[in-house]
């Protein structure tokens, strides 16, 4: 990150912490832009952040407000945490469209090709790896226009493992997101190429100078993504995984699987808010930490959904893990050990983000969010 004209970002680390443990559904009252320790404006309703707010966070006549989208309206003296994150959803899922949008010539075949990347990609998800980026930026001062490329990016890759995920050769699948899966719905060589296509075209918005206006930062975001989603990561994990069905694994090998499998795009997802924001070594190894700790909490989470949840909760198959001999930590430890894991897990991401004070409250709330998902 050392380069000229680097911000020095190492004083952060001297804030307070007051984090603690976040309730499941609303950030508590001890940090105080979420109190609302605010001058009032303008009559009853408008407020504006105080000083140590998220460098993000903008007054609005309806509420707090991230650039162009409203990130949470008050709710008393506190604000809904599962209202920044569809403020975020909202803003890639608007990116993702402009992105994507149909165009007006070329061969038939191609347009169904590109409306197999659309249908993948647009409509359903929580946009949780995009979250990670704009939040992990804009505790460095990234306003979320400057972070929603670097995020669509790392969503295009998410969904293009998804529509191969699915696939007959892999999980075979038939309902993703509440509806049928990309080789369902158009046909498998279709699904194969719009995951292909998925892939590659998150590497051509990463090289965009709208990404970021320095060029070694688009690179350092390419090699990020590609070592998170390839023979090294993502892509990695997903044949550990498979080569592991049916074969009795111990805690490191499923750690292993699981880190490569989906902790490495997650992991990715901080890293690149802290490389757009240009954070100091000692910050992004706090958010290395912090990405470590929710990625593997996400994978456990999702492993007791398959075991627990029914597919009109969760949106596609439940009890496939056990049925095809996954490897997973509720299979090793059982589902009561597991969800002590996860529990144990969102603790550590929540505490790695200490050095950043009550400016990570969001991060931290979505460590929460993740140990209580219900889908």
């Amino acid at each position: 990150m050392g380069s000229p004209g680097a911000h020095d970002n190492s004083a952060r680390l001297s804030e307070p912490a007051g984090l603690g443990w976040l309730g499941a559904r609303r950030l508590q009252p001890r940090n105080a832009w979420i109190r609302g320790k605010t001058e009032r404006r303008g009559g009853p309703g408008r407020s504006c952040p105080s000083a140590d707010a998220p460098p993000n966070c903008r007054d609005g006549s309806r509420g707090l407000q991230l650039k162009r989208g409203v990130v949470c309206r008050e709710q008393g003296d506190r604000l809904l945490f599962v209202e920044r994150l569809e403020a975020h959803r909202h803003a890639v899922e608007t990116r993702l469209t402009h992105l994507l949008a149909a165009r007006r010539s070329g061969p038939p075949a191609v347009a169904r090709l590109a409306e197999a990347m659309r249908y993948a990609t647009l409509g359903g998800g929580k946009r949780f790896r995009p979250f990670l980026v704009i939040e992990a930026a804009a505790l460095f001062g990234v306003p979320q226009t400057e972070a929603l490329d670097t995020a669509a990016a790392v969503e295009c890759v998410h969904c293009y493992s998804l529509v191969h995920d699915d696939l007959p050769a892999m999980d075979n699948d038939d309902l993703r997101r509440g509806r049928p899966t990309v080789h369902k719905a158009f046909d498998e060589a279709t699904a194969i190429l719009a995951g292909d296509a998925l892939l590659t075209f998150a590497f051509e918005i990463l090289g965009r100078p709208t990404t970021h206006a320095e060029p070694f930062v688009r690179a350092e975001l390419v090699l990020g993504l590609a070592r998170a989603s390839g023979w090294q990561g993502m892509a990695g994990g997903q044949m550990l995984d498979l080569e592991a069905e049916g074969v009795p694994q111990e805690a490191d090998g499923i750690a292993k699987i699981q880190a490569l499998k989906t902790g490495a795009l997650i992991e990715f997802s901080v890293k690149a808010g802290a490389l757009l924001g240009r954070a100091a070594t000692a910050e992004q190894q706090s958010l290395r930490a912090y990405a470590r700790a929710i990625g593997l909490a996400f994978q456990v989470a999702d492993d007791l959904l398959d075991a627990e949840g029914t597919s009109v909760q969760v949106g596609k198959a439940t009890g496939k893990d056990a049925s095809a001999g996954k490897a997973t930590f509720v299979s090793l430890l059982g589902i009561s050990r597991a969800r002590t894991m996860l529990r144990s897990l969102a603790a550590d991401a929540s505490n790695a983000l200490t050095p950043f004070g009550s400016r990570a409250a969001a991060l931290a709330q979505a460590a929460d969010f993740v140990s209580n998902r219900r889908s």
